[in-house]
């Protein structure tokens, strides 16, 4: 792939990021901030997601397991 295109297509991401939330609008110290609280955000969710969704995946399988009567790991 061209480098030439790469950039542009992140130029045009960084765009349409700009347009959806419309911080274009924003002056530079806002948009600093509005990205620094997009991104803790984002980071936020991401390591919590990370974090106990697995957990909670389990749980739901041994819980739906016990209801649907198959025999609990220890047992067999």
């Amino acid at each position: 792939m061209d480098v030439k295109r790469v950039k542009d297509y992140l130029y045009w991401l960084y765009y349409q990021y700009q347009l959806v939330t419309c911080s274009y609008v924003l002056e530079p110290w806002e948009q600093s901030m509005f990205h620094t609280i997009t991104v803790t955000v984002l980071a936020m969710v991401l390591y919590t997601a990370y974090v106990f969704v697995p957990i909670h995946v389990r749980l739901a399988l041994q819980f739906f397991s016990q209801i649907f009567g198959s025999q609990p790991e220890s047992a067999v």
